[in-house]
């Protein structure tokens, strides 16, 4: 007992020389098997394993000196006199010297798998068990992080087509709705004489119903190409035509019909006048001569419709210096947006500028953002705020938030309510969108974007704050234009 040796990992350690430290033992740290290994032993002492008197003292020999170091006669409990196996178990603690805490443990450890044939397959059992465990966690880890992976590419690939799809799709819309206006017009003031109201509703109608039927015969042309292109696929190979020219052929016809519908998109007077005679057959042979008068008399406003680039939108991080630099400037970029209120920033093109770009920034909450373009010459060069309430009318309103029948959607008949009641109002200028309104969390980060001019107009930044209740919104806000 003066020495303790390693049997396995065939190291001897003697008393007072430097310890000799295994970092791991069987596959575990030493701390831990010997914890394993001493939970092992209280647990099967006098059951499953029957160990002599002298084993016994030397086991908690090892015991003492890995809990408490070497024996020390100050420090040892004073004995009885007739304390025979105290008086034994610090002889044998005595005896182990001054062997360090974790040369006792490694002692403790070997001598029991000694004494024990049981105790090393118990240890290799909690090992096995162990590595198990670890890798089916890590197994599990890896399998929800590629889970998580696909499910946010996925989210992500149906918000960028979604957005892609309406944004086409209300490209479309309001490119039919400019090429058709006049002529529904001029059908809505024979239907309704000086009732501008019902007017604005019937012409809404009629473009919504045609822009169905559009795109109606454009599902049925494709699929008509598609049954022909099939049928002279299936002819190439009963000659022996080669693969790949087949496969060259197939990929000619993967395009979207909202693509086609944009790249294809020309009307002609006969699509029209087919529309005019749905609804008023009686009229057709008049109605075509003050169609054509006032084509050729008009100004020219809606013959061409100028397609509209997208706008590029991105954040930055630098939140705070953005606000403290907006807010040193004459203050005009900060504006306190009540609850249910909608502000809305018109900014004119510049007849030097080509391209507009805009910063915002919130406090500590989220707001509405969108951008609409007003195609009306502007009549100042000065950008000004406009604030609204929820009960107001938009000049441009957004068919997603309407719920009545008095949908005049914004592509090019917006009216504004507060004159329909006069015969006399003028139809405002048609208004495209460019954003869409969404709900922006520009409380942590800078959202900056940028849009090509489409022509002369007025841009309309819209910043919503109509769905909160309670709370008022501090926007900080910057626009300016490229030369």
């Amino acid at each position: 007992m003066a020495s303790a040796t390693s049997s396995s990992s065939g190291t001897t350690t003697a008393p007072g020389a430097p310890a000799t430290l295994t970092a791991e033992k069987w596959g575990f740290p030493l701390q831990e098997l010997y914890r394993l290994a001493f939970a092992f032993y209280k647990q099967n002492s006098g059951k499953a394993i029957h160990l002599s008197y002298e084993d016994n003292l030397k086991l908690i020999a090892f015991k003492q000196q890995a809990a408490l170091g070497p024996f020390n006669t100050s420090r040892a409990p004073a004995l009885g006199v007739l304390d025979v196996i105290g008086r034994d178990r610090q002889q044998h603690w005595q005896l182990l010297g001054e062997i360090t805490r974790e040369q006792a443990m490694e002692g403790f450890v070997d001598l029991l798998d000694t004494m024990c044939s049981a105790f090393r397959p118990y240890i290799e059992a909690v090992r096995q068990d162990r590595d198990e465990t670890l890798r089916k966690d890590l197994k599990r880890m890896e399998l929800e992080k590629e889970a998580r992976e696909r499910q946010e590419r996925a989210q992500q690939e149906l918000l960028e087509e979604g957005y892609k799809e309406e944004l086409q799709r209300r490209q479309l819309q309001d490119a039919l709705n400019k090429q058709t206006y006049q002529q529904f017009k001029l059908y809505a003031e024979k239907q309704f004489p000086g009732n501008p109201e019902q007017q604005a509703v019937l012409i809404h109608q009629l473009q919504r119903e045609h822009y169905h039927q559009y795109m109606q015969q454009l599902h049925l042309q494709n699929q008509n190409q598609n049954q022909n292109h099939s049928h002279h696929q299936s002819m190439e190979e009963k000659v022996g035509q080669s693969e790949g020219d087949n496969s060259t052929s197939n990929n000619n016809n993967g395009s979207p019909e909202l693509a086609n519908a944009m790249d294809g998109l020309k009307l002609s007077e006969l699509d029209a006048q087919q529309s005019f005679d749905e609804h008023n057959p009686a009229e057709e042979h008049d109605g075509e001569q003050e169609q054509h008068h006032q084509q050729q008399g008009g100004d020219g406003d809606y013959d061409d419709y100028v397609m509209i680039r997208p706008a590029k939108i991105w954040t930055r991080p630098d939140i705070e210096q953005f606000k403290t630099e907006v807010s040193a400037g004459d203050g005009d970029g900060v504006i306190t947006i009540g609850h249910g209120d909608t502000v809305t920033v018109r900014v004119p093109t510049n007849m030097n500028g080509k391209c507009i770009f805009w910063e915002f920034a919130t406090d500590s909450y989220d707001i509405g953002f969108g951008i609409y373009f007003e195609w009306a010459k502007p009549v100042t060069n000065e950008v000004t705020v406009h604030v609204s309430d929820s009960d107001e009318d938009e000049d441009c309103v957004d068919e997603d938030y309407l719920s009545t029948t008095e949908d005049l959607e914004s592509g090019s008949i917006g009216q504004d309510r507060g004159g329909m009641g006069s015969p006399t109002a003028a139809p405002k200028a048609p208004i495209s969108i460019i954003v869409p309104i969404y709900r922006r969390e520009c409380y942590n980060e800078v959202y900056v974007g940028s849009h090509s001019y489409p022509g002369e107009g007025v841009y309309l930044l819209k910043f919503d704050n109509s769905y909160s209740i309670w709370r008022s919104k501090t926007l900080y806000y910057r626009v300016y234009y490229e030369r």
